[in-house]
């Protein structure tokens, strides 16, 4: 049960992730978290790197679909005039919005990852999506007591799975 928690891999930022990489897994689509996955809360718009690496994916042929669990202003403020398919209110870590996602943007559970900075909603969203779940690095980590909550259950999840031998 807990290996659901656990990412299918990580990367210190989406940055990181290659072209090179996505196309030996087969992935044609990619679902983004937006908040401190892809830029700061306080950012409102994608930054010039952001714009830059969204660019490249769909230069690639790779899709590209938001799902957030925010609000509907943040994030159609965010994908203003990228216009991917974008979901607001999300609830993850439950599928529904993961499925309606990757059903926008044309792909499959073979062929899609998401890529999120919790393993409480990110990767267990992935996971029940049954798609490849990739965490990243928070960009700046909430000081607020619900975030603070999430990361120490992280945490423990992360201890329990490495006595386990799961992880190392």
């Amino acid at each position: 049960m807990l290996e659901k928690f656990y990412p299918d891999a990580q990367f210190d930022s989406v940055f990181d992730i290659s072209i090179s990489y996505l196309k030996s897994l087969g992935i044609k689509g990619i679902i983004f978290d937006i908040d401190n996955t892809l830029e700061p809360y306080e950012n409102e718009k994608p930054s010039v790197e952001t714009l830059n690496w969204l660019s490249l994916l769909d230069s690639s042929g790779i899709r590209v679909a938001f799902v957030s669990n925010n609000n509907k202003s943040r994030v159609e403020k965010f994908n203003g005039e990228l216009r991917y398919p974008a979901y607001h209110t999300a609830m993850k870590p439950f599928k529904r919005n993961v499925l309606k996602a990757m059903a926008d943007i044309g792909t499959n559970a073979e062929n899609t990852m998401l890529v999120g900075d919790q393993m409480l909603t990110d990767v267990l969203a992935a996971h029940n999506a049954e798609i490849f779940a990739v965490l990243v690095k928070p960009i700046r980590d909430k000081t607020g007591l619900f975030t603070r909550s999430k990361r120490w259950i992280e945490s423990l999840i992360i201890k329990r799975l490495i006595k386990k031998g799961i992880v190392k």
